[in-house]
């Protein structure tokens, strides 16, 4: 079988903000993933180009869906998104073949309680478990933070979870299980600061109604830049939760690609 990606066809493309937009493209029948993972995408290779330019991307997209979505940022100088951010519906996108990741339920241990911690586009892999029954099969609540430095970039976020009220696969399990709350950094906002300033004050926790970060009954996924992962890890594991993979499955999991 070749290791070639395939040639997709871009559906749809949306614009939230200068910085931010999101893509649906078609679906191998053959292509297979698991809800929080990610895949190499490209575009077709330029004339002075040995080769095309591929970058790993979470699927925003649920595994059960037909299309598959992505929420991108836009580089004005970036070797991919540059160009990326101007497909119109009818072009071609390139789809790596194999999806990977750790930001999937199977690598964490079974627990009360989910959260998500997410900045910018890294909203994009929950984007995925939240709209799979899985997700609330397992955990009682789960918690989708969302950081961002200005309101409209939280659009993405805030439209596809109110969007789930009526979603026919996983609308009726919800119920009250999925908790959104969201901050922002540059502009005013009922909740405002970094994620990481937020868990360590506990405004974070007094605002979801719960009590702080335990291993017995929590588990924590995150995705954003490396230099907040990387914070938000360490605290973390300060309150205790140890690191899973796939392989070894434990407390909190987190984003191993970058996109640029």
């Amino acid at each position: 079988m070749s290791n070639a990606p395939t040639e997709e066809t871009v559906i749809d493309v949306e614009h939230y903000t200068d910085r931010l937009f999101s893509f649906n493209i078609s679906r191998p029948k053959s292509f297979r993933f698991r809800s929080g993972e990610f895949i190499m995408i490209g575009l077709p290779a330029l004339p002075d180009q040995k080769r095309p330019i591929m970058r790993a991307y979470s699927v925003a997209s649920p595994s059960w869906d037909e299309s598959l979505e992505f929420f991108s940022i836009k580089v004005p100088d970036g070797p991919l998104t540059s160009r990326l951010q101007k497909i119109k519906k009818g072009d071609t996108v390139l789809l790596g073949r194999k999806p990977v990741g750790t930001l999937v339920l199977d690598a964490l241990l079974p627990g009360k309680r989910l959260y998500m911690f997410s900045t910018g586009t890294g909203i994009a892999p929950f984007a995925s478990l939240i709209r799979d029954p899985e997700t609330y099969e397992r955990y009682d609540q789960v918690i989708l933070t969302h950081t961002c430095r200005q309101k409209a970039e939280l659009s993405y976020g805030l439209r596809l979870v109110e969007s789930l009220k009526d979603d026919p696969l996983v609308g009726e399990m919800i119920g009250d299980k999925l908790l959104h709350l969201t901050s922002l950094t540059r502009e005013d906002y009922p909740l405002k600061g970094r994620i990481t300033t937020l868990i360590e004050s506990g405004d974070l926790f007094t605002n979801a109604g719960v009590p702080p970060l335990n291993p017995e009954e929590d588990r924590v996924m995150i995705c954003g830049s490396k230099d907040m992962i990387d914070d938000t890890a360490k605290l973390v594991e300060g309150f205790g939760l140890k690191e899973g993979s796939n392989s070894q499955p434990a407390e909190f999991v987190v984003e191993k690609s970058f996109v640029g």
